[in-house]
C-alpha cells in the first residue's frame, strides 16, 4: 500500500518550520530597531506558516479517522480476497505523484498534462504536498519489480524529529502478537501488519501535531518578548510603542479555540533568558455544547495532555532588562517619542487583550455600538452574526438590551432580503436563549418599533411576531403578541404590514390553545376579511382563515359555530338588502364559507365510521388530478389538513364505497352537511337577486367547489336530489304559481352553472342540456321573467367549452312549435353571441336567426333584431330589408327596437358599418318621424333617436357624413322635440352647433373636397378588408349575400 511507511527509515522533518535557533540576529546588531522590526515579520510568518502546517495536520488526521477501516470491514477484506478496501486520500495522492512521475519519466508530458489538471488539487512538483512526514517510496517501476519479493519486520518506529515518549509510543503502538489472525497465510499476516504500521502513523501524527503546537507556543512567547522588548518602558510609564509595530498584524487563528494572554512585569534576575517566557493558553468552553470540535479529533490522552499543561492561574510574563546605566528619567524621555494614545477609549480597548470569554463579550459589547454606524448600510447585515452572539453571551442585561435595539435598528429601511436574515437571527437567537429571556430581551423591542415611521420596520415587527411565536411563552402569545398584531392590524395604514399581520396572526393561531381567546380570533378574521385591500384578503384566505379553521376544528366550533354564524350574516345581508344588496359584504362571507369547505370535507373524513379501518398498507390507490378544485394555499390542501397525500387517498376509498354502499347512518357530520347546510344554501340561494350578475356568479362558484370536493356520488345522491325537489320540473307545473316562482329565480343559473357542471361526463352534459331547455319552455310557455335564464346564458357563455352546448339549446328552440319558445330562443342568441367564435357565427348562429327571421308569427321576427345587431357583420341585409320593406313601415316597435339596437352597437361597430349603414338610416327614421301624426309615438321615436344620436356623436364621423346625414338627422329631431320635449330641444341645439363648428373649422384648416393621405390609406384598408370578408362568407341564402363577418 502506497502510504505504508517502510521500517526502518527515518521519517523526514517537517521543512517549514524553523527556530529561533535557525536566526541570524548578528547583522542587525548595530540596527535595534531594525533588528526588532526584521525578527518579528521573521516569526509572524514562521508563526503563520507553522498554523498552516498544523492546518494541513488536522484535516491528515480527520480523514485517517473518518476512513478508518471497521473492525468487521477488517475481516472481511481479510477473508475475502477479491473485496478490495476503498482507496483511501492519503493513498490516492501518493499513487497520483507516483503515476505523473512515471509518465514524466517516459515522455508522456501530454498525458501527464492532462492527468495534472484533473487533479488540481495537488502539487505534483513537490512530494511533501502527499502528507507530513511521509517518505517518498520508489517510483513505479522499482516497486512492480519488487512486488512478491518484499518482507516487512515488525519493528517500531519513530519519528526522530518529534519527541515521542517510549510508554507513549507502547501504549499508542499494537504489538504484533495482540493483532488477531484469521487466516495463517502470508497474505492474512501482511495485512494485519499493514493495519498495526497505519495505527502507528496515526499515534505518529498525533505526537507530529503537539511537537508543533510547543513550537507555536515558543514562536508566540518570541513575539510577545520582542513586542514588550520594545515598549517595556511604556507599559511602566505609560507611553506607546513604536508606530512600525503597528504595520505588521498579528494573526491569531480561531479555530484553535484559545486566547492570548499576554501580561508584563520586570524581572529582577538581570541575566535572565530572553526564552523566559510562558503563555497561558486556555480552552474556550461552549456552556451549551457538551464537546470541542478541536478536540474531538485528538485522542483521550492527549487530550489530558492538552488539559494539565494549561495552568489554573495565568503566568507573568518576565522581560529582561538592558544591563546599562540609563536612568528612569532618560528611558521615559527616550520612550516618549513613541506615539502610543493609551487615553482615548479606542486606546484603552487596544491597549487591553482579552483574556477570557467573559471579557471578550464585554469587548464586544463595548465596541460594536461604535463600529456599526461606521459601516456601510448595504454591508450592514454582515454584522448580525456578531452581535447576536454578543447578545446571547453577553452577562450584561442591559448591553444586552442595546445589542438587540442595535440589531432592529442595523438598517434604516431593511429590504425582503434583509429583513429574513434579521428574522433568522432571531429565531436562532430565540433557540438559544430560551422563551423566558425571548420575552424579556426581543418582544420589548418589537413593541417599541410598532408605530415606527418606516413600513419596513413596522413589516420587521409584524414578521418578528409570527417567527418568535414557536420559541413564546404561551401565556405571551395569546396576550400580549396577539394584542400587538390586533392593534397594527386595526391601525396601521400600509398595506404590506396589514399583510405581514395576517400571517403572522396564522402562524398564532397554529400555536394558540386559550379557547377563551376564539371570539377575538374570531373578530379578528372578520376584520381581515372586509379589509378594503386585496392583499390583506389574499393572505386571510391563504394563511388566517385556515388556521383558525384548524384551531374551530379541535374545538368542535367548525359546524356548530363558525360556518353556521357566516350563513346567518348572509342571510341578514339579504334581509336587509331588499332595496339595496351589499355586494361586497356579500363575497366577503360566501368567500370565507368557501375557504373552510376544505376544513369541513377533513372534518367529515375523521369523524366518518370507517376512520379506524384506514390503515396504510399494501399498495396505496393514486388520487386523480382533478379530484379536488386546486387550492388557493398548501393550508388549504385537504391532503396536508389530513396528514398526507396516502392517507387521504386512503380514506378517500373508504368514503366512495361508504356512500355508495353503506349510506350515511350514524354519520353524524355528514348528516349535518346533508341535513342543514345544503338546505340553508339552497334556501339563501332562492332570496338572491337573479339579476345581479356578481352575486349568482360567487354562488356559482361556491358549489362548484363545493361538489368538487365533496365528490360525484355525494353530488349524485345528496345535492342534485334536493335542488330537484326545489325546482319541481314537470308538465304540470307549467300554470303553478309557485313552480313558476322558483324558476324565475337565482335558483336556476346557480344549479346549472354551480351544480350540473362540475363534471363533464356525457351524461352529466345531456342532463344540463335537458335542464336548460325544460326551463326555456316552461318559462315561455308561462310568460315568466326570462331572467334567471338570461343569467344562466351570461353565466355558461363565459366559458368557450359551453358555447356548442348552448347552441344545441338554442336550436331546441328554433325548432319549437311555440311561438313563444321560439321567441325567447331569439332573445337568447344575443347573450350567447359576446365572444363566440366566428365559425359557431357562421355555421350556427347564422342559420338560425335566419330562420327565425322568416318565421310567421311577427313577434318571433322582432325578437330577432338585438341578435342581428349584436353580430353587425351578418345583419346589414337582414336590417336594410326590415326599414324598407313596405310591409314593415307602420311598424312602431319594429322601428323602436332598431333604433335602440342601432343606438347600443353603433360606437362599437365597424366604421365603414356605422358610415354607410347606421348614420343614414337613422337620418331615414328621423325624417319618417317628423311625418308621425301621433303625439305619443313620435315622442317615443324621437327618445331612442335622442340617445342614439349621443352616443354616436362620440364616434369619429366624416365631413361628408356629418353635413349629408348626422347634421340633417340632428335637425329633424330638433323639429320633434321642440313640439314635444323642450328640454331636449336645447341640448340638440348645441350639438348640432357643435358640430357646424367643427365642420367649419375642418374646412379652413383643409382646402374643400380634399382628403389627407393617412384618411385615404384608412379608406383603401377598409375597403380591402370589406372585400376580403365578402369573399370569405359561407353562409348560403341570398339574403346574407351582403353581410358583414364579425371582427375578432
Amino acid at each position: 500500500m502506497a502510504n505504508m511507511i517502510p521500517l526502518g527509515v527515518p521519517l523526514d522533518r517537517a521543512g517549514s518550520i524553523s527556530t529561533l535557533d535557525s536566526l541570524d540576529f548578528a547583522r542587525y546588531s548595530d540596527d535595534g530597531n531594525r533588528e526588532t522590526d526584521e525578527r518579528v515579520a521573521v516569526l509572524e510568518f514562521e508563526l503563520r506558516k507553522a498554523k498552516e502546517t498544523i492546518q494541513a495536520l488536522r484535516a491528515n488526521l480527520t480523514q485517517a479517522a473518518e476512513n478508518e477501516v471497521p473492525l468487521q470491514e477488517r475481516k472481511n477484506y481479510k477473508s475475502s480476497p477479491e473485496i478490495q478496501e476503498p482507496i483511501r486520500p492519503l493513498e490516492k495522492r501518493a499513487l497520483n505523484f507516483l503515476v505523473n512521475e512515471f509518465l514524466l519519466k517516459n515522455s508522456y508530458k501530454l498525458t501527464s498534462i492532462t492527468f495534472s489538471d484533473e487533479n488540481h488539487d495537488q502539487d505534483f512538483e513537490l512530494w511533501d504536498d502527499v502528507g507530513l512526514n511521509i517518505p517518498k517510496p520508489p517510483d513505479l517501476l522499482q516497486l512492480y519489480r519488487d512486488f512478491g519479493n518484499h518482507h516487512v519486520t515488525a519493528r517500531d518506529v519513530v519519528d526522530v524529529s518529534v519527541g515521542v515518549e517510549d510508554d507513549e509510543l507502547e501504549a499508542a503502538t499494537p504489538i504484533l502478537g495482540s493483532v488477531p489472525v484469521f487466516e495463517t497465510t502470508p497474505q492474512s499476516i501482511e495485512q494485519c501488519l499493514i493495519v498495526q504500521k497505519l495505527e502507528d502513523q496515526i499515534s505518529v501524527l498525533n505526537s507530529e501535531k503537539w511537537s508543533l503546537m510547543e513550537q507555536i507556543q515558543r514562536l508566540e512567547s518570541e513575539i510577545d518578548f520582542l513586542k514588550n522588548e520594545n515598549f517595556a518602558v511604556s507599559t511602566v510609564y505609560g507611553v506607546a510603542p513604536h508606530p512600525s509595530l503597528k504595520q505588521v498584524p498579528l494573526t491569531v487563528s480561531e479555530d484553535n479555540g484559545r486566547y492570548l494572554d499576554i501580561k508584563s512585569s520586570e524581572n529582577d534576575n538581570k541575566h535572565g533568558n530572553a526564552e523566559e517566557t510562558s503563555l497561558s493558553l486556555s480552552a474556550e468552553v461552549d456552556s451549551r455544547n457538551s464537546k470541542d470540535d478541536t478536540l474531538n479529533s485528538v485522542p483521550c490522552k492527549e487530550t489530558e495532555k492538552l488539559s494539565s499543561c494549561a495552568p489554573s492561574t495565568k503566568a507573568a510574563v518576565h522581560f529582561d532588562k538592558p544591563n546599562r546605566k540609563l536612568s528612569p528619567a532618560f528611558h521615559q524621555a527616550l520612550l516618549s517619542f513613541c506615539r502610543m494614545s493609551a487615553d482615548s477609549r479606542l486606546g484603552s480597548e487596544v491597549s487591553r487583550i482579552a483574556d477570557s470569554e467573559k471579557s471578550v463579550m464585554l469587548m464586544l459589547g463595548r465596541c460594536l455600538p461604535h463600529i456599526v454606524p461606521n459601516v456601510l448600510l448595504a454591508k450592514r447585515e454582515e454584522l448580525i452574526p456578531l452581535i447576536l452572539c454578543t447578545a446571547c453571551l453577553h452577562p450584561e442585561p442591559k448591553e444586552r438590551d442595546q445589542l438587540l435595539h442595535i440589531l432592529f435598528n442595523l438598517i434604516k429601511r431593511p429590504d425582503d432580503e434583509q429583513r429574513q436574515m434579521i428574522l433568522t437571527g432571531c429565531v436562532a437567537f430565540a433557540r438559544h436563549v430560551g422563551p423566558t429571556r425571548v420575552e424579556a430581551e426581543l418582544l420589548p423591542q418589537c413593541w417599541e418599533q410598532i408605530n415606527h415611521k418606516y413600513p419596513e420596520r413596522r413589516l420587521l415587527v409584524a414578521e418578528s411576531c409570527g417567527a418568535l411565536a414557536p420559541y413564546l411563552p404561551k401565556e405571551i402569545r395569546s396576550s400580549l403578541v396577539l394584542s400587538m398584531l390586533q392593534q397594527m392590524l386595526m391601525e396601521d395604514k400600509a398595506d404590506l404590514v396589514r399583510e405581514a399581520v395576517i400571517k403572522s396572526l396564522g402562524i398564532i393561531m397554529g400555536y394558540i390553545d386559550d379557547p377563551d381567546k376564539y371570539q377575538q380570533g374570531f373578530e379578528l378574521l372578520l376584520s381581515a376579511l372586509g379589509d378594503p385591500s386585496e392583499r390583506v384578503v389574499s393572505a386571510t384566505h391563504q394563511v388566517f382563515l385556515p388556521a383558525y379553521a384548524a384551531w374551530t376544528t379541535e374545538l368542535g366550533n367548525l359546524q356548530f359555530h363558525l360556518i353556521p354564524t357566516l350563513l346567518n350574516k348572509i342571510e341578514k345581508l339579504l334581509r336587509e338588502g331588499e332595496h339595496g344588496l351589499d355586494e361586497h359584504k356579500l363575497h366577503m362571507y360566501l368567500s370565507a364559507l368557501q375557504s373552510l369547505i376544505p376544513s369541513l370535507f377533513a372534518l367529515v373524513l375523521q369523524n366518518a365510521p370507517f376512520t379506524s379501518k384506514a390503515k396504510l398498507q399494501g399498495e396505496v390507490p393514486q388520487i386523480e388530478v382533478t379530484r379536488f378544485p386546486r387550492p388557493v394555499s398548501p393550508l388549504q390542501d385537504v391532503a396536508i389538513i389530513v396528514g398526507s397525500r396516502e392517507q387521504l387517498a386512503v380514506l378517500l376509498q373508504l368514503y366512495d364505497y361508504q356512500l355508495e354502499h353503506e349510506g350515511t347512518t350514524g354519520w353524524e357530520t355528514l348528516l349535518w352537511v346533508v341535513n342543514q347546510l345544503l338546505p340553508q344554501l339552497i334556501e339563501i340561494v332562492g332570496k338572491i337577486n337573479v339579476a345581479s350578475t356578481a352575486c349568482v356568479h360567487e354562488f356559482s362558484r361556491f358549489f362548484w367547489r363545493l361538489c368538487r370536493t365533496f365528490g360525484k356520488i355525494f353530488t349524485n345522491a345528496k345535492v342534485k336530489p334536493q335542488f330537484q325537489e326545489i325546482l319541481r320540473l314537470s308538465e304540470e307545473n307549467i300554470d303553478s304559481t309557485a313552480g313558476n316562482g322558483v324558476l324565475t329565480k337565482a335558483t336556476v343559473p346557480i344549479y346549472a352553472t354551480g351544480v350540473l357542471t362540475c363534471y363533464i361526463q356525457e351524461e352529466d352534459r345531456k342532463l344540463l342540456v335537458g335542464f336548460l331547455e325544460d326551463v326555456m319552455t316552461m318559462l315561455s310557455l308561462s310568460h315568466a321573467p326570462l331572467d334567471s335564464l338570461k343569467a344562466s346564458f351570461v353565466e355558461l357563455g363565459a366559458n368557450p367549452a359551453y358555447h356548442e352546448l348552448l347552441l344545441t339549446v338554442l336550436w331546441y328552440g328554433v325548432v319549437h312549435t311555440s311561438a313563444l319558445v321560439r321567441c325567447t330562443a331569439a332573445r337568447m342568441f344575443e347573450l350567447t353571441l359576446r365572444g363566440m367564435s366566428e365559425a359557431l357565427v357562421d355555421k350556427r348562429v347564422a342559420p338560425a336567426l335566419v330562420t327565425l327571421s322568416s318565421d310567421p308569427e311577427f313577434s318571433v321576427r322582432i325578437a330577432t333584431i338585438p341578435a342581428f345587431g349584436t353580430i353587425m357583420e351578418t345583419v346589414t341585409q337582414r336590417e336594410a330589408s326590415f326599414l324598407e320593406d313596405p310591409q314593415y313601415q307602420d311598424q312602431h316597435s319594429l322601428h323602436t327596437e332598431i333604433i335602440k339596437t342601432f343606438g347600443r352597437v353603433g360606437p362599437n361597430a365597424e366604421p365603414r358599418f356605422r358610415d354607410e349603414f347606421v348614420i343614414p338610416h337613422l337620418h331615414k327614421l328621423a325624417l319618417v318621424n317628423n311625418q308621425q301624426s301621433v303625439d305619443s309615438k313620435r315622442l317615443d321615436i324621437a327618445t331612442h333617436l335622442f340617445e342614439a344620436y349621443s352616443a354616436l356623436s362620440c364616434c369619429f364621423i366624416s365631413e361628408d357624413l356629418m353635413v349629408n346625414h348626422f347634421l340633417p338627422g340632428l335637425k329633424c329631431l330638433r323639429t320633434d322635440m321642440e313640439h314635444l320635449s323642450p328640454e331636449h330641444e336645447v341640448i340638440l341645439s348645441s350639438m348640432i352647433k357643435e358640430c357646424e363648428q367643427k365642420v367649419e373649422n375642418k374646412t379652413v384648416q383643409e382646402p374643400q373636397g380634399s382628403m389627407s393621405i393617412a384618411a385615404s390609406l384608412v379608406s383603401e384598408d377598409t375597403k380591402t378588408k370589406f372585400l376580403n370578408k365578402m369573399g370569405q362568407l359561407t353562409t348560403s341564402g341570398a339574403m346574407l349575400a351582403n353581410v358583414f363577418q364579425r371582427k375578432k
